[in-house]
């Protein structure tokens, strides 16, 4: 039986790898930070199978301690500060856990457990100010936020340890992944549960910021295959993860009201833009200034051919599936709110 550590084991992707993970037959060890009030977040109905152990990205001993109470195989680093928008009111947080905290856990594993199988979650946000369409392996990275920033030197640090001490890690450069289970500060979800609010008549407007943004989006269940897929090679390698589409932040507005039965029309530019529902002309959509970022990453896609290639990956869940997938589960969470 193979044993699998997994950092941010509560979060979206964390639980869709756990659950692969046990499917798999892994014993499945998961990272958490102790907290006054336990909350197990997406987990909770597989948390009888996980072994957790408490520790924090920011302290290497309980890096040290976790990796010699499970004995891993395999190590998925998912934890990090990943709320872009936070990350220019946190910065010095952020970086002390998307990039000295790799380190942490870097060193945690090149001391306890060398031959284990590393892997690094990468972002697309490491590319920011796009300098070639689509982002492939080879892009140059130009990092617009300090998340951004945090996650590159996570990124570099991981390619130093597989050059330095011939360590089996290696990053993905995951694109934008949502699902069921992401967190409503993201855009995304913000848009599903609102639209889910809006139909069931408990609010009249969503406010969003730059809804020209365009980002490659894909489900997190597709993606953390790709994560497994990465550390069953022979050798150790990046690859980017990506859906190889990009749709702007308007076009999810757009097929999540669809979802509902609802037909937007969009009408205005830039923070006058406002989104009509067509069938009773009622404005249901807005944009305000004050989610605008301090420094925009406008265009995101990217190219899935080497993961696609060499990992025989492949994504089952379109863009469109998602949003649908997505503003069911709010429908359905609301609905249970108001009962």
């Amino acid at each position: 039986m193979k044993k699998a550590l997994i950092t941010g084991i509560n979060g979206q992707d964390g639980s869709y790898l756990a659950e692969l993970l046990l499917s798999k037959n892994y014993k499945v060890f998961g990272l958490m930070r102790r907290k006054s009030k336990l909350d197990y977040g997406n987990i909770k109905h597989i948390k009888d199978k996980i072994e957790i152990i408490y520790g924090d990205m920011t302290d290497i001993v309980s890096l040290i301690n976790a990796v010699k109470l499970s004995q891993p195989d395999e190590v998925y680093n998912l934890a990090a500060q990943s709320f872009v928008a936070t990350s220019w009111e946190q910065p010095i947080a952020t970086s002390e856990i998307d990039a000295l905290g790799v380190t942490n856990l870097l060193e945690a594993i090149r001391t306890i457990k060398p031959e284990a199988k590393f892997y690094q979650a990468s972002t697309s946000e490491m590319y920011g100010l796009v300098q070639e369409i689509p982002q492939s392996e080879n892009t140059k990275f130009y990092p617009r936020s300090p998340y951004g920033v945090a996650k590159l030197y996570g990124h570099w640090i991981t390619v130093n340890y597989r050059e330095s001490y011939n360590m089996y890690a290696c990053s993905g450069i995951l694109f934008n992944h949502e699902s069921e289970r992401r967190g409503k500060e993201f855009v995304t979800r913000k848009i599903t549960d609102t639209v889910a609010r809006i139909k069931l008549g408990l609010l009249d407007v969503l406010e969003l910021g730059n809804m020209s943004a365009k980002r490659d989006w894909g489900h997190s269940k597709d993606y953390v295959k790709a994560m497994w897929l990465m550390l069953q090679q022979e050798k150790a390698d990046d690859y980017v993860v990506a859906s190889g589409e990009t749709h702007e932040v308007r076009e999810f507005v757009s097929s999540a009201f669809k979802a509902v039965g609802m037909d937007i029309e969009f009408k205005g530019t830039g923070i006058d833009e406002i989104g009509v529902d067509k069938a009773t002309q009622k404005t249901v959509v807005k944009v305000n200034p004050k989610y605008f970022r301090p420094s925009e990453v406008e265009l995101l896609l990217g190219s899935p051919e080497k993961a696609e290639r060499e990992l025989n990956w492949e994504r089952e869940i379109s863009f469109n599936e998602l949003v649908k997938l997505m503003v069911e589960n709010d429908i359905k969470l609301v609905g249970e709110e108001i009962l």
